[in-house]
């Protein structure tokens, strides 16, 4: 039993290995000079910090202060536009009754399937119908519209394991729709909030490709933008400050998921048992 134990700590262990690699690769990258960059050594001999200086300062007319904030804007406005509109259609959803609903729900979750691809040419000549193309409103809008079918799903899953009794108390005591909606089953669906907010976050900051196809003017250019204005095709490519940049880039992330890991594993625990 104890060497099954062993066996099973040195698998854990080099698995770990092998996924925190890329990370400890884009660490020494970023306090390389250029000339160690492609060599095979995993940390230079020489750090370079200066490297953080001047990426942080490469582009320009602007910090990447500047592209930081743009990011934090655009994400942040997503997450509060993902959250309320998830939750409000994932409650109608999940605990009241309207004609057609297990039909609405299928067409919903159908869209889960379509690549991004597929509604990406409709969708651009839609906002460039409203104006929207060169402006941040592509990226924040929809998001409150409930236009991402797996949180609607991850969030009815939950709130299909919260007792209707609840319901029925609230209703004996007077409360309204709307009431048991706010005060009693949402309010218990923290968790799943939690674990929606962290996924929406993530994959806003990391959309490079909805970014570059609306966003034109480099003043509202976000930090995945900005890192692709190192690659330069008319100058020399400052590969150090880029790497530098490109692990600054990834510490928000990293931060909101080590705060939240608590509440993101129930969620996903809860959310996959509760049907």
């Amino acid at each position: 039993m104890r060497q099954a134990v062993v066996y099973r700590y040195i698998v854990l262990i080099a698995s770990s290995i092998v996924m925190i690699y890329p990370i400890l690769w884009l660490v020494g990258n970023a306090l390389k000079s250029n000339e160690d960059i492609p060599k095979q050594r995993l940390f230079p001999s020489e750090l370079h910090w200066s490297n953080f200086a001047e990426g942080w300062t490469a582009i320009p007319g602007f910090s990447f202060a500047h592209f930081f904030y743009n990011s934090f804007f655009i994400a942040v406005l997503s997450v509060i536009g993902t959250l309320l509109s998830s939750a409000l259609v994932a409650y109608g959803f999940a605990r009241l009754r309207f004609p057609l609903q297990k039909m609405w729900f299928g067409i919903l979750m159908l869209t889960l399937m379509l690549p991004a691809q597929v509604t990406l040419v409709p969708q651009y000549i839609l906002f460039k119908s409203f104006d929207w193309v060169g402006t941040t409103l592509p990226l924040i809008v929809p998001h409150f519209l409930a236009v991402s079918p797996f949180f609607v799903f991850l969030i009815v899953q939950f709130i299909r394991g919260i007792p209707k009794d609840l319901d029925e108390s609230a209703k004996i005591d007077g409360c309204s729709t709307i009431g048991i909606a706010f005060r009693i089953v949402l309010p218990l669906c923290t968790p799943a909030f939690i674990t929606t907010a962290i996924f929406s976050f993530i994959w806003t900051w990391d959309d490079f490709l909805g970014q570059m196809i609306y966003l034109t003017d480099t003043a509202k250019y976000t930090v995945p933008l900005a890192l692709r204005l190192f690659l330069d095709n008319s100058s020399a490519v400052t590969w150090g400050p880029m790497y530098a940049m490109s692990l600054l880039s990834v510490i928000p992330c990293f931060v909101i998921f080590l705060v939240a890991q608590k509440y993101f594993v129930e969620g996903i625990a809860t959310t996959g048992i509760k049907g």
